[in-house]
């Protein structure tokens, strides 16, 4: 049995090869093959770790969410809607590093909406998220900074539905949607939500 050191250090060999492949190939690349020839290694040793395709893409799942964790969030300086704007910049393609984050996670959609067990998990990560950004929002009503009629879940599924939203367009058109713009977007949509 190898010692621990040596296994940590081969989980995080695999770990950086997962995100390599799926950085430039995508979930629909993610292959045992593909992560052996980014370790320099033989898909033997990975069968080891990953005996199906699916605890391969669920490891890989797991990476992306080491990696979005390890991003750390934006400090807002106060509570309510700055705090808000802060969370869901962080959501934002507006690094490259950001945009390669985002189209792991949008590459990932497809696998999970297919797999009842990948889905539950994405569907429990989301409930996560508005979770967090629940509580800016009740802070900015509460602060008066969002109408007191508000419902809060409902401004909150806005904003993550915003969000994903504009994250898809980034993707697809980056051009169209530098990260000025898209800040300049979230302005306006909180703006508009404003009393």
């Amino acid at each position: 049995m190898p010692a621990k050191g040596d296994h940590d250090a081969r989980r995080r060999d695999v770990s950086e090869a997962v995100w390599r492949v799926l950085a430039d190939r995508g979930f629909g690349g993610l292959t045992l093959r593909a992560v052996a020839a980014a370790m320099g290694a033989s898909t033997g040793l990975l069968t080891h770790y990953f005996p199906t395709k699916k605890a391969l893409v669920s490891y890989a799942l797991d990476v992306a969410d080491e990696r979005t964790a390890g991003q750390g969030p934006r400090a807002a300086r106060e509570p309510g809607l700055a705090a808000l704007r802060a969370a869901l910049l962080d959501v934002l393609p507006l690094t490259p590093e950001a945009a390669v984050m985002n189209r792991v996670w949008v590459g990932s959609w497809d696998g999970s909406l297919a797999d009842p067990e990948l889905r539950e998990r994405e569907k429990q990560r989301y409930r996560g998220w508005r979770a967090r950004l629940r509580v800016h929002v009740a802070a900015a009503v509460e602060h008066g900074e969002l109408p007191a009629s508000a419902d809060v879940d409902d401004v909150t599924a806005a904003a993550a539905a915003f969000a994903h939203g504009l994250v898809v367009h980034a993707l697809f058109d980056p051009d169209q949607y530098p990260p000025e713009r898209q800040t300049r977007m979230l302005d306006a949509w909180l703006a508009s939500s404003a009393p």
